[in-house]
């Protein structure tokens, strides 16, 4: 059976957006949805590519480490900026797959880490979060004074949220911006993401691996700005007794960010209602047995615009997609996005 179920009106537009797109293929040897998020980020994890780090200071005095891809590029080639998942960093295997696929292609690539990733403390008391628009947006205006040529960018689980809602909320003006998009596995739903990853292994593998990191990283956090925090109720106590994404957003990322609490932050934090207003060329990738989103909260054709290609894999897991025998490669994914992005660029 082919892997791939494509959602597009009218169909027309499904068969030009779908029709160069690699099929997905997943292994036999490899089953179920833990299996396959779990084993290529462990297994198939690949030394990062050479990257030249900038320290970008931001407009409200922090700041932030961004990895560029310094391999050779062709004249005029594009410019690919990728935002990481949560805790991830241009060293996560998704990355490091992408920005080899960008070098192979001689195009200019970078990895933009978010507020305390990719090793680099920040300097204010805010961190980072799935609905990051306004931080997304600084980045990529600062991306683009630097490159006068095509931009894209590919945003991965909680950064591909954070892209779909910017692209949403700028509409046709991320055009002066992007050319081009991509968002894979991002919890589009907030509300769906935060109930399933709290519940049953969801809650013992995935929730639990990232609170590990979480929790004392906050802490640390916490000892940088203890009397900023304390303010906001933000306390040892509060951070280490969390034990589910829910009681962290709500003790943590919530207050630190100006949300209400946790209800209020998933719920305006969601890229979900906006796919409908993008006008950027978008590629919006899913598996449909992804663990940290139910396909019933997977957006149809009807609640996106024109401008996003949905692409459904019925496997994959949650940024997996194994192919091939075994030990098995995570290629599909670049070369898919790069496929997309291709027609998108000057002839």
């Amino acid at each position: 059976m082919h892997a791939i179920q494509a959602l597009a009106l009218p169909m027309r537009r499904t068969i030009n957006a779908m029709s160069h797109l690699p099929a997905y293929h997943p292994p036999r040897w490899l089953l179920g949805p833990h299996s396959e998020t779990i084993y290529p980020a462990l297994a198939l994890k690949r030394p990062a590519p050479p990257y030249r780090r900038e320290i970008w200071p931001t407009p409200d005095g922090d700041e932030i480490a961004i990895d560029w891809l310094t391999t050779p590029s062709k004249a005029h080639a594009p410019l690919l900026v990728h935002f990481h998942g949560l805790e991830g960093s241009g060293n996560s295997h998704y990355a490091v797959a992408l920005m080899q696929a960008a070098a192979h292609r001689g195009w200019r690539a970078a990895v933009a880490h978010f507020r305390g990733c990719g090793g680099h403390r920040n300097r204010k008391p805010r961190a980072y979060h799935a609905g990051d628009s306004g931080e997304i947006d600084w980045i990529l205006r600062c991306f683009r004074q630097q490159h006068d040529g095509p931009m894209l960018a590919a945003g991965v689980s909680l950064g591909g949220n954070a892209l779909a809602k910017w692209l949403g909320e700028q509409g046709n003006a991320a055009h002066t911006a992007l050319d081009g998009a991509a968002v894979i596995s991002a919890p589009l739903d907030l509300v769906a993401a935060g109930q399933v990853l709290d519940k049953g292994l969801n809650r013992a593998i995935y929730t639990r691996e990232f609170l590990r990191t979480l929790r004392p990283k906050t802490l640390a956090h916490l000892a940088a700005f203890e009397q900023e925090l304390a303010f906001l109720g933000v306390t040892p106590r509060e951070i280490a007794a969390a034990r589910t994404f829910k009681e962290f957003d709500n003790r943590v990322t919530a207050p630190l960010h100006g949300f209400r609490d946790v209800h209020d932050y998933w719920s305006r934090a969601s890229s979900k209602p906006w796919l409908q207003h993008i006008t950027v060329p978008t590629l919006v990738i899913n598996a449909r047995n992804d663990p940290f989103l139910p396909a019933a909260a997977l957006p149809g054709q009807h609640e996106v615009s024109s401008s996003v290609t949905l692409l459904q894999t019925e496997r994959g897991g949650h940024v997996g997609f194994t192919e091939g025998p075994f030990p098995g490669r995570i290629d599909w994914l670049p070369r898919c996005l790069l496929a997309y992005f291709e027609p998108l660029l000057p002839a």
